[in-house]
């Protein structure tokens, strides 16, 4: 796929009446930590940058790349682009997907957020790194693509899928309407978001219960009345077992077609560097 078809793609789906994954031609590149901060006390903003940044494709607010990390004996072993996609190496090398927060293609800037966790591979590696440390990133490979013409947005996840709503938020058309559910463990973990002034942003504290246990999400949404006469698209993403009933409601108790709505497990209690397939 050329750079043209899939920008056209793009605008096609833009264009039309319901979301649609898109692929990308994939990249490859090394890329360079220019700076960390905290954004709330939960999440962890690396920023990238380097001269292989040129190039790099930012379309929907959902997309990811991979961070490719060396092997325990620190060996690193990449995959080789083959055509418009990636060749990976067996076995597979360390990697973990992370949303693209900001891409400023004019700063020459890429911006992840890492969720601060005990235990996580990639999460204790961004703790720990410095400007001037290098990395390998893959992709995006694609991007869900949702047009700016829904009546209303639902948008519910928890730590892990706030950047990517945050991102949402932000491109959303200014006369665009909906709710934002966030699960977070307390107020320390709330941020700023720029979302348009007829979405609600509601912040759901799990009040001392352990991430991917609680179910103040799942009651959150399951308390939404469907608007008469508006279409509606839905994004859920979290723990694939808390959100996991949303999948069922969203279609038979909220009336959403398949096109409008999309519920992902980003991560599972217990399981490191778990991947699920969007399910639409």
């Amino acid at each position: 796929m050329t750079v043209s078809t899939h920008v056209e793609r793009i605008a096609e789906v833009r264009a039309g009446s319901g979301g649609e994954k898109v692929p990308y031609p994939i990249g490859l590149r090394e890329l360079e930590v220019l700076r960390t901060r905290m954004v709330g006390s939960a999440l962890l903003r690396l920023t990238f940058g380097g001269p292989e940044l040129a190039g790099f494709e930012s379309h929907a607010p959902t997309e990811h790349i991979r961070l490719i990390f060396p092997d325990a004996d620190g060996s690193l072993r990449l995959p080789e682009k083959v055509g418009l996609s990636m060749k990976w190496p067996r076995p597979l090398p360390i990697s973990r997907e992370y949303t693209v927060r900001r891409f400023d293609a004019g700063a020459g800037e890429l911006d992840i957020d890492f969720a601060l966790h005990p235990g996580g591979f990639a999460a204790g590696w961004a703790a720990a790194v410095t400007p001037g440390t290098r990395v390998y990133i893959a992709g995006p490979p694609g991007g869900l693509v949702v047009p700016d013409t829904y009546d209303r947005y639902l948008l519910a996840g928890d730590i892990t899928a706030l950047p990517a709503i945050a991102r949402w938020l932000e491109a959303l058309p200014a006369n665009a309407g909906g709710w934002a559910f966030l699960e977070v463990a307390d107020a320390s973990e709330v941020i700023d978001i720029a979302a348009p002034p007829g979405v609600q942003v509601h912040w759901l504290y799990r009040d001392g219960v352990a991430a991917g246990h609680s179910e103040v999400l799942v009651r959150a949404v399951q308390a939404l009345t469907p608007p008469v006469g508006e279409r509606v698209y839905a994004w859920v993403a979290g723990e694939a077992v808390t959100v996991r009933p949303l999948r069922r409601w969203l279609r038979a108790d909220f009336g959403l077609d398949p096109a409008d709505h999309s519920v992902t497990g980003y991560w599972k209690r217990g399981v490191a560097d778990f991947e699920e397939a969007h399910e639409h």
